[in-house]
């Protein structure tokens, strides 16, 4: 059974408020009820909440103004957005303005169950970051500390101190900006390495006929201009880890002496000729999908699965807006200590902005717009006019809201949702686990689904 949870029905029509608190109480967990906006935003100012389960369509004010004030005074609180009305753009806004999920009524009650389960399982992964947050800091004080809320994240970072003591070498993957560097480093702090070198090399940065002398080392005659020896990265990381960013761009050349390394454990410096054995824990990674460069010849298979022994994939911050704020928080403090100034509080629009927009740069990105926010302030607030993107859409790009179909609702989400467990289950080759995990959910609620949508027969 599920954790118990403190859950607020925030519900206008009396037999649905009801229903719902006895059906919540039979499955033990703690029910308070509002039957306006202005009710559920008093009782979660006097009382925290584990979860709201929200009317869209309240007789006092709308249900995504009741989410965004709600998650002002408790950035922690999930929400579910329940409504009988509306199309696609409402489910958009709802998950933008930060729900957790969106249920249309009727409300199907085991789904309900297999929701709140979910949001119990991610509550506890969470309060279990906790400790290994504090456990990390006093570990490794020095290190840049990963700032995340959202459930992925805790996840994510519990398998990467699950991983840090083994020697295996591990591949991360993720958008441009989305810290996988920060993750390697995470990674080694944690090992029993933390004290040796941690070395870092972008195989995209460095012009292909050097990349082999960066990584192995040469000997003094070895080419024009090695006037002396040079000691490689792979020998400077003896004892510790080296990191490898952008693994995708290194040449074919290489990638043959990299998989001879990873599989011997000994180098050979350029124009050398004695072998030297180096023990080194490889981290590598990628914004790009390695394995379509396989299929184009690009890169090695046999090297690919040498190096994603351990794959973590760090995913884009759109899809973990909860991490936004905390984010925001760090950055402003950060710049303000930077630039001398005091530190800004952030507007509700402002705040607004931020946690709509898409973020194609991710993280990196975000840390800009914070220090240039910061720099151009009056030195009190930062507005949405210090904010490059307070003319755009609440995605950060040109309004395309035109171009969403005018389904119902509910066709629409069960046309999306059948869609993307398509997707996952042909990526995954019909294993209901590797899809469950592809999509963030458990096996349980993936078979619930592909059942819902008639992918697979009751």
């Amino acid at each position: 059974m599920s954790p118990q949870l403190d859950i607020l029905i925030v519900e206008d029509e009396p037999g649905q408020r009801e229903m719902l608190a006895g059906f919540l109480e039979g499955q033990r967990h703690r029910v308070s009820m509002a039957e306006c906006g202005r009710a559920a935003l008093e009782l979660v100012t006097r009382k925290t909440f584990d979860l709201m389960v929200l009317d869209y369509r309240m007789p006092d004010m709308n249900g995504i103004a009741v989410l965004e004030q709600a998650r002002q005074i408790d950035p922690q609180i999930d929400v579910v957005m329940v409504t009988a009305y509306g199309t696609i753009e409402n489910a958009v806004e709802a998950m933008k303005a930060g729900a957790s999920e969106y249920l249309t009524k009727p409300i199907d009650l085991e789904e309900l169950t297999l929701l709140i389960e979910r949001i119990a399982a991610h509550r506890s992964i969470l309060r279990e970051n906790d400790m290994l947050r504090q456990h990390i800091e006093t570990l490794i004080p020095h290190i840049d500390t990963i700032r995340y809320q959202s459930p992925v994240m805790a996840e994510l970072i519990q398998s990467a101190a699950k991983i840090a003591q083994s020697p295996s070498t591990v591949l991360i993957t993720g958008e441009t900006g989305t810290g996988k560097e920060l993750l390697a480093r995470l990674i080694h702090g944690l090992s029993s390495r933390r004290n040796r070198p941690f070395v870092a090399i972008n195989c995209a940065a460095i012009p292909e006929g050097l990349i082999e002398s960066e990584l192995f080392g040469h000997e003094k005659g070895a080419f024009t201009g090695a006037v002396q020896r040079k000691i490689g990265r792979i020998e400077q990381a003896e004892g510790g880890t080296l990191f490898l960013d952008e693994i995708g761009e290194m040449t074919p050349g290489v990638q043959v002496k990299l998989l001879r390394f990873l599989q011997e454990r000994e180098i050979c410096r350029v124009g050398g000729e004695r072998t030297i054995r180096v023990d080194v824990r490889i981290i590598c990674a990628t914004h790009a999908d390695l394995m379509k460069r396989v299929e184009k010849g690009l890169f090695r298979q046999d090297l690919l699965y040498r190096i994603q022994v351990l794959p973590l994939d760090i995913p884009p911050l759109r899809q973990r807006r909860e991490d936004i704020p905390v984010l925001v928080d760090h950055f402003v403090e950060r710049f303000a200590a930077k630039n001398r100034k005091p530190i800004p509080s952030v507007t509700r629009e402002a705040s607004r902005l931020l946690y709509q927009y898409d973020y194609p740069g991710n993280v990196r990105e975000l840390e800009n717009i914070i220090e240039r926010a910061v720099v151009i302030c009056d030195g009190a607030h930062i507005t949405a006019a210090d904010l490059p993107f307070q003319q755009t859409s609440r995605s950060g790009h040109p309004d395309t809201s035109g171009d969403l179909p005018a389904l119902p609702l509910q066709d629409a989400l069960l046309a999306l949702e059948r869609h993307m467990i398509e997707q996952a289950m042909t990526r995954a080759d019909n294993n209901q686990s590797r899809a469950a995990a592809l999509l963030g959910l458990s096996e349980r609620m993936l078979r619930y689904k592909l059942k819902k949508s008639g992918l697979r027969k009751a």
